[in-house]
């Protein structure tokens, strides 16, 4: 047998999903791990953990399938963006990875603005600074960890740290490295202007590569560690959203990848790089060579959903939640609900917004708060896909992943709000499985990620919008934060 082997590292676990060369997942295991929150808007990690993680992922994925090293042909690596992992001259990690859920700079955001100018950061990099970001959080450590900034010389992001663990090579992807606002996005490879304009040194950044190119191989030490094969190829793979649009097959104008997990990501791939001129889209490289990315981002999407049920109806599954929503008609008879329970970034990157019920009466039941969940998380990703129309890339059809999606009614909630079909993927494998596929390219399976993608990716349920008409509701909907702004910034500065 010959496999191509995907590995996800996210911010909780680190998967490895083995691939067989007709696209089908023979196996799949997972490892978890925690982060730490040492302070309020900080979030912080191990890198331990994740080389730790993979080793267990993978020895156990060849373990469930009867695999030996030598079937795997490539490797492609994916995980969460924005990271900041800060190495010494020995490859040491000088103090816990921050982050791309971290908050805590705000002032660093205004100090980029404020070297670079904000219009030309946007016009360079596709984005406008945000605390999620990577640069801002390097220049965090040299303002309040100055004796570990003097002390580092490499610059990686979490995915690209198991990389060198594996290869020994300092290398990144291009879609990542677009996250870290260093990047140029026309010219697909670091901006010497704005690391001249923050004072990085360019020599802490690896070099960068399209996807699907070899960036390196497994090295005896990373051979024993794992079980794969020293001299096995590593590829350069994705960011988590980048690989889980080719996952989806989302790798050509018109088709959208929507993930909805505890996070909502709207997905549209572009021939050519296209800004959104407030930057309240991220503008990113793709992982398919030669071809960019629009993206908006929702801090909330099924997990208020999950927070919903976990705090206000423990004793209930969730599917029973969902389905007592279907009895409720098209816009939850008034009731709104603002999904900001973790802030948001699109289209208001604000960490400060608080979520919301509005328009209750004593004749609304549990049934129309669930129904109103749904609606507001729809509402949040139309907020994402109307930018992205605005920037003239049309839309035709929605590519769905996530937890969330397996709910019929969300699905047509879904179709109706965004008025665009939404299909349901063949495997729910995501980031992983788009990782697989680009290693499947760099071991020469196929000619090209779209090659790849046209012959593994399987599509199932189709859901066309019902005629439902969501706008009088979509309007209340986006009405809301603007109203509510100024008291959601009063009760965060006597609340946090």
């Amino acid at each position: 047998m010959a496999y191509v082997l995907g590995i996800d590292t996210s911010t909780t676990a680190t998967k490895a999903i083995l691939v067989a060369d007709d696209g089908s997942v023979a196996g799949e295991a997972s490892s978890e791990y925690p982060y730490e929150t040492p302070q309020a808007l900080w979030a912080e990690q191990d890198a331990g953990l994740w080389w730790t993680a993979a080793i267990d992922s993978i020895r156990a994925v060849l373990a469930q399938t009867a695999a030996s090293g030598d079937h795997v042909k490539a490797v492609g690596l994916t995980g969460q963006m924005h990271g900041l992992v800060l190495l010494d001259e020995f490859d040491r990690p000088l103090r816990p990875a921050i982050l791309w859920n971290d908050q805590r700079t705000a002032a660093e955001c205004e100090e980029i603005r404020a070297a670079i100018g904000r219009d030309r950061l946007i016009a360079t990099t596709g984005n406008d600074a945000l605390g999620g970001f990577t640069a801002p959080k390097i220049l965090w450590v040299r303002n309040h960890e100055p004796d570990i900034f003097a002390r580092a010389r490499h610059v990686l992001l979490p995915k690209d740290y198991l990389r060198l663990r594996l290869t020994g090579e300092y290398a990144t992807d291009r879609a990542g490295a677009a996250g870290t606002i260093l990047f140029d996005l026309a010219q697909r490879d670091w901006s010497q202007p704005v690391l001249a304009d923050l004072g990085l040194d360019p020599a802490w950044l690896p070099e960068t590569f399209e996807g699907p190119a070899i960036t390196g191989t497994v090295t005896a030490a990373a051979a024993e560690a794992t079980g794969l094969v020293a001299g096995t190829p590593v590829v350069g793979g994705g960011g988590d959203q980048a690989a889980n649009a080719v996952g989806a097959g989302a790798v050509r104008e018109g088709v959208a990848a929507l993930s909805l997990g505890t996070s909502g990501v709207v997905f549209v791939t572009t021939d050519s790089p296209q800004i959104e001129p407030e930057g309240r889209l991220h503008a990113f490289c793709h992982a398919v060579p030669g071809k960019w990315h629009l993206m908006g981002v929702m801090l909330s999407a099924a997990g208020s959903l999950r927070w919903f049920n976990d705090e206000l109806a423990p004793e209930v599954p969730v599917a029973d939640l969902v389905a007592s929503a279907a009895e409720v008609p098209a816009g939850s008879d008034g009731v709104l609900f603002l999904p900001y329970l973790s802030g948001e970034r699109t289209p208001h990157p604000d960490p400060l917004a608080r979520g919301a019920f509005v328009g209750l009466t004593v004749r609304h039941t549990r049934a129309h708060l669930v129904r109103a969940v749904l609606e507001g998380v729809a509402f949040g990703l139309r907020d994402s896909l109307d930018l992205i129309r605005e920037t003239g890339v049309a839309v035709d059809q929605v590519r769905a992943s996530g937890g969330g999606t397996r709910s019929g009614l969300w699905r047509q909630i879904l179709a109706d709000v965004l008025e665009a079909e939404v299909v349901a993927l063949g495997t729910a494998e995501g980031a992983a499985y788009g990782a697989a596929v680009l290693a499947g390219v760099g071991a020469g399976w196929h000619a090209s990620v779209e090659d790849a993608t046209e012959a593994w990716v399987t599509l199932n349920d189709r859901t066309e919008p019902s005629g439902t008409d969501y706008s009088e509701a979509n309007e209340r909907y986006r009405a809301l934060y603007p109203a509510l702004r100024s008291t959601f910034h009063d009760i965060a500065a006597t609340t946090d």
